[in-house]
């Protein structure tokens, strides 16, 4: 298998920059997911570690071997595409074995190859069939398989479940991570869906505007976001944001929002502390605002009444699009509130996951103060 490296990788078209200066190691047999809005360079920086595009700037290197001048065929890579491009006229035996016919593999290792890789996908009785007669999620298995059957070092997955229906994509991500546990193989996966984004990888690049934000784990994204745009990008609802003012009197240091004052809890105010009275952007997740009545137990409550606008019954909990004094905001509530449109309702913001962003870079005050520290523990 094989690690695969982004050294200051730029891809220019014209005067427009797709991807700039892009540094990533992808350590082998990661599971690793290129994650971001449309236009983010996520597709364009997979396009390039496969061949399809070239690099202007920079080197990529598969094994340890810069592949920059090498044709995408003698990359040892293969590729699924968001269009599974399945051949028509051939059948599933044939789509799967295209490849290794093209590569002059013994007639005896395809066979054996197609039909390993069908049994492991589970679509033995599909073989004779051809793409016409596949549904979406069966034709999705195909393309994998024929990526399988070629033993790449590398897997490359651009949006390959932008087809499915919403059942079929809980589905598909179930079967493509325990494909990667079952094949220990490099897997580079893109896609624009920051929940397949949270699911499937073991570590997660968020880009923006062509630039890397943050790589980090799936809990490190969440609960340790650098800044505002991975803060607001990861997860669903997006975070609720608020510009404030960190303040400072005899009761500690506190967050005032105009419309609302919380106070930090004791214990998390060191990286805070440096920024006393300067402009800031708070950010709070809508599962971390609670009804007061059915708020959990263990956390620290900041007490925040609003007006409920609009309600959203999803069944195990309830999405309220909350407003006061003309902020809104949303949150993510047990469904027994007794919340109602046009009702004031007393809410807790639990200040444990509370985030703190500089006002000027929206960089994170917390991850900037830890980078510090370790970065001065190293020294020392």
């Amino acid at each position: 298998m094989a690690d695969v490296v982004f050294d200051k990788v730029y891809k220019h078209y014209g005067n427009i920059t797709a991807v700039k200066d892009l540094n990533i190691h992808i350590e082998d047999k990661e599971f690793v997911v290129f994650v971001g809005p449309s236009g983010c360079g996520k597709s364009t920086s997979l396009r390039m570690l496969a061949g399809l595009e070239e690099i202007s700037e920079g080197e990529v290197s598969i094994d340890g071997r810069v592949v920059n001048n090498v044709a995408p065929k003698d990359r040892d890579i293969a590729m699924v595409f968001q269009s599974y491009a399945l051949y028509p006229h051939m059948t599933v035996y044939d789509n799967m074995a295209f490849g290794l016919k093209l590569r002059k593999t013994p007639k005896q290792v395809i066979d054996q190859r197609v039909r390993e890789a069908a049994e492991s996908l589970g679509i033995t009785p599909l073989l004779d069939r051809r793409p016409r007669q596949l549904s979406g999620g069966q034709r999705q298995r195909v393309a994998v398989g024929r990526a399988i059957v070629r033993e790449p070092k590398v897997f490359l997955m651009d949006e390959p479940l932008s087809n499915l229906d919403a059942k079929l994509r809980v589905e598909a991500r179930s079967f493509i991570s325990k494909l990667h546990q079952r094949l220990e193989t490099t897997f580079i996966y893109v896609t624009h869906d920051q929940v397949e984004a949270m699911t499937m990888g073991t570590r997660i690049c968020v880009l923006n505007a062509g630039e890397l934000q943050q790589i980090d784990s799936p809990f490190n994204l969440y609960h340790n976001p650098r800044n505002v745009f991975v803060a607001g990008f990861i997860g669903s609802p997006s975070m609720n944001f608020f510009d404030a003012t960190i303040g400072k009197d005899d009761n500690g240091f506190f967050i005032d929002a105009g419309v609302f004052k919380l106070y930090i809890p004791k214990e998390r105010t060191e990286p805070y502390e440096a920024h006393a009275g300067k402009k800031t952007i708070l950010g709070v997740r809508p599962e971390d605002i609670h009804d007061k009545q059915y708020q959990p137990p263990g956390i620290s409550p900041a007490d925040v009444e609003a007006t409920v606008d609009v309600i959203e019954q999803m069944g195990n909990e309830m999405i309220l699009y909350l407003e006061r004094e003309g902020k809104n905001f949303i949150a993510r509530v047990d469904p027994r509130t007794e919340a109602r449109i046009g009702g004031k309702t007393n809410f807790v913001f639990n200040m444990d996951n509370m985030h703190l962003f500089d006002a000027d870079n929206e960089s994170s005050l917390a991850y900037e103060w830890k980078q510090e520290r370790d970065l001065a523990k190293i020294i020392s």
